[in-house]
């Protein structure tokens, strides 16, 4: 398996001093030698397509003074219930990757003990919690990384009206428009950030919640202190709702296409195909609303029939004095009323 180059790296974290510690014994020490494995305590913020190298190290105490042979295992723990996930395994210099991952992934040890995990081609179900465990005979010691990826969370509902996904299909809705469900902590992060919707959606964990940030009587009513709302674990089968996606940063380019009259959806996909592009997803509308400052009063259709237009800079005539994505719903697809928003990968 090829092994990511280290001046292709893009690492972004904070200081490399601050570490935890982790043991898997109450001493935490075996022939009088301690292990200890050190992570970084700072959240790790990376971009969709960016490359990433997840710091670990590990040491003994007393220092020893010959080398000793130790595996290396990653893996990503689980955020909703599924498997944990085994990224890579390694002994000497020989390593394996699983899944996804193959391919994508290897150890950087550009010095003494480093067992470090380079991710290449970052996606938006990379992000989560990484262990990286070092095991030394019958003892091993583990160290906790966390991935966050730079991105915007938007509510989706299905074509035909609120609360119509249960929760595979919200899954499926999510990836469709080039994102995947959110993790409740970026919901919270964005309703920190102004996010405010009255409709419950699923998340990640496949509880249900909604953030409001204006106490009015259709959320909640008037007596609830701001906050995201939670209705708590949902049946992922039975029950149904709206669904919160969360969209990486791109890397294309996201456009209106000037066009000498407005088109139906199917002109619209054929219009977008002619320029060299291809029409765009809700996830990466938002995406370039939110990373690119795309800013246009001109509502497009995009590729699941809905019509939308990001505004950064309310203005008048341009709906509401907020920033934001504005949604015309799902209109006719025979109707002419509307131009297009092209995506062109990069």
């Amino acid at each position: 398996e090829n092994c990511l180059q280290p001046p292709a790296i893009h690492v972004i974290w904070g200081s490399c001093h601050h570490f935890v510690e982790y043991s898997s014994s109450p001493q935490g020490v075996f022939n009088g030698v301690r292990l200890v494995v050190e992570t970084p305590e700072e959240t790790l913020f990376s971009y969709r397509g960016a490359n990433v190298t997840l710091p670990c190290h590990y040491h003994y105490e007393p220092a020893l003074l010959s080398p000793r042979p130790v595996r290396i295992k990653w893996w990503k723990l689980s955020e909703n219930g599924a498997p944990e996930q085994d990224v890579l395994v390694a002994i000497g210099l020989r390593h394996r990757s699983f899944g996804d991952y193959r391919g994508r992934v290897c150890l950087r040890q550009d010095r003494e003990r480093e067992v470090s995990l380079q991710i290449g081609d970052l996606r938006p179900e990379d992000y989560g919690r990484y262990r990286c465990e070092v095991i030394d005979g019958l003892e091993d010691e583990s160290g906790l990384v966390e991935l966050e990826l730079r991105g915007v969370v938007f509510p989706y509902q299905h074509p035909q009206g609120r609360y119509l996904l249960n929760f595979r299909e919200a899954q499926r809705a999510c990836e469709e428009q080039d994102a995947v469900v959110a993790s409740f902590e970026q919901l919270f992060r964005a309703w920190e950030e102004g996010l405010d919707w009255c409709n419950a959606g699923w998340l990640q964990d496949a509880s249900v919640q909604y953030p409001v940030t204006l106490a009015r009587q259709p959320c909640g009513g008037l007596g609830l202190a701001p906050g995201v709302r939670s209705y708590g674990p949902r049946h992922r089968r039975l029950h149904r709702y709206d669904v919160f996606c969360f969209s990486a940063a791109l890397k294309g380019q996201v456009y209106y296409l000037d066009h000498p009259e407005k088109l139906t959806l199917a002109e619209a996909k054929e219009a977008c195909q002619e320029d060299g592009a291809r029409i765009a997803k809700v996830g990466q509308l938002f995406a370039a609303w939110k990373f690119r400052g795309l800013d246009r009063c001109d509502a497009g259709w995009l590729a699941d029939g809905s019509a939308r237009y990001p505004v950064v800079h309310p203005r008048p005539n341009c709906g509401p004095l907020e920033p934001g994505v504005r949604s015309f719903g799902f209109p006719d697809p025979r109707s002419r009323r509307y131009g297009v928003y092209c995506y062109r990968p990069r």
